[in-house]
C-alpha cells in the first residue's frame, strides 16, 4: 500500500510539473542561480566549519573544535557577538517602528507632496557619498563639523575622536545606521498604506471608529500583515548584517573591536588571517541566529494577523 501511495504521489507530482511546465521553465533561471549562489555556498560553509582550512592546503577535518573555540576560547567573538546583538535589538526594532511611522505620516500628505517626501526619506539609501558626508561630520579634529559646533558652544574643550574612542564609536555608528535604515521595508509600508481599501474606513466610521489612531490600530495595521512581515524580514537581515557603515567610517577592524559585528569579524578572520574553516564556523552560527530570529518574528506577526 505504501509503495502504491508513493507511486501515485510521484505520478501526481510529475503530472503537475508537466501541466505547469511553462511556469517551471520561467522559474528555472532563478532557481539555478539560487542553487549556485545560495544553496551551494551555505552547504560548503557548513562543511568547512568542521575543518581547519587556510585556502592553501586541503581542509583538515577537526570536528567540533572550531565551535568549541568560538564559544570557549575566542574572547573577540564574544565582543563582536555582543555588538551584533546591540545593533540588532536597537537598530532593528527602532528602524522598523520609524519606517512604519514615517510611512504613515507621508501617507497623510497630499498626492503631490507624498512622492517627494518618500524620495527624501529614502534618499540616504541611494546616496553614494553618504559615508563621505558622515566622515566630515564626525572628523576627529577641530575641523570636524560636530566637533567645531560643540567647541563653539562650550560643550567640548578639545576635539573628540568619535570614531576611534572605544566609548563613543558604537553609539555613533548606531545613530548613523538608524539614519540609513529607511530602505526597502519603508517602501513596503508606503505601498501598504496606499493599497489600503478606503471603503474599510467608511465601514469603520459606521461602527464607531472616530479618529486616525483607531483607524490605524483597527483597520490599517490588520490589513497590512504582509507588508509588516516583509519589512520585519528585511530589517532582521539588515540589523544582523551591519558591516558597510563600520568599515567605511570606523575602519577595519575598529579599535579593540569595540564596534565590530559578526560580519566584519568573519571578514577579518577569513580574508586577513585566512582561517576559512573558523570563518565558516562563525558564518554558520550567524546564519542559525538569523534563521531563529526570522522564524520568531514571523510567528509573532502571523499570529497577530490571524487573531485580527
Amino acid at each position: 500500500m505504501k509503495k502504491k501511495e508513493r507511486l501515485s504521489r510521484d505520478l501526481t507530482l510529475g503530472h503537475r510539473i508537466w501541466q505547469y511546465r511553462e511556469s517551471y521553465l520561467l522559474m528555472a533561471p532563478y532557481m539555478l542561480l539560487f542553487f549556485l549562489l545560495t544553496v551551494i555556498p551555505v552547504v560548503a560553509a557548513i562543511c568547512l566549519s568542521f575543518t581547519d582550512f587556510n585556502m592553501l592546503s586541503w581542509p583538515d577535518f577537526v570536528g567540533f573544535e572550531n565551535y568549541l573555540r568560538m564559544f570557549l576560547d575566542d574572547k573577540t567573538f564574544l565582543i563582536v557577538l555582543k555588538n551584533t546583538l546591540i545593533f540588532a535589538f536597537l537598530t532593528g526594532p527602532v528602524s522598523y517602528i520609524l519606517s512604519f511611522l514615517f510611512a504613515w505620516l507621508i501617507n497623510e500628505l497630499g498626492d503631490r507632496m507624498r512622492p517627494f517626501m518618500t524620495l527624501l526619506f529614502y534618499m540616504p539609501v541611494l546616496g553614494g557619498n553618504v559615508y563621505f558626508v558622515w566622515g566630515l561630520l564626525l572628523s576627529g579634529d577641530s575641523y570636524g563639523i560636530i566637533n567645531s559646533l560643540l567647541m563653539q558652544v562650550g560643550i567640548l574643550n578639545e576635539p573628540q575622536e568619535w570614531l576611534v574612542n572605544q566609548n563613543t564609536v558604537l553609539p555613533v555608528l548606531i545613530v548613523v545606521q538608524l539614519w540609513l535604515s529607511l530602505g526597502t521595508g519603508f517602501l513596503a509600508f508606503v505601498a501598504g498604506f496606499q493599497n489600503t481599501d478606503k471603503s474599510q474606513f467608511e465601514a469603520g466610521a459606521i461602527d464607531g471608529i472616530s479618529n486616525r489612531w483607531q483607524e490605524l490600530f483597527y483597520i490599517t495595521i490588520p490589513g497590512m500583515s504582509q507588508q509588516l512581515l516583509f519589512s520585519a524580514v528585511m530589517q532582521i537581515g539588515a540589523s544582523f548584517g551591519v558591516s558597510a557603515v563600520i568599515t567605511n567610517l570606523a575602519g577595519f577592524p575598529t579599535t579593540q573591536y569595540a564596534a565590530d559585528t559578526i560580519v566584519t569579524y568573519i571578514m577579518d578572520v577569513g580574508t586577513t588571517r585566512f582561517e576559512m574553516g573558523y570563518a565558516s564556523t562563525i558564518a554558520v552560527f550567524l546564519f542559525a541566529l538569523m534563521m531563529f530570529s526570522n522564524n520568531l518574528i514571523q510567528g509573532v506577526i502571523r499570529r497577530f494577523g490571524t487573531e485580527d
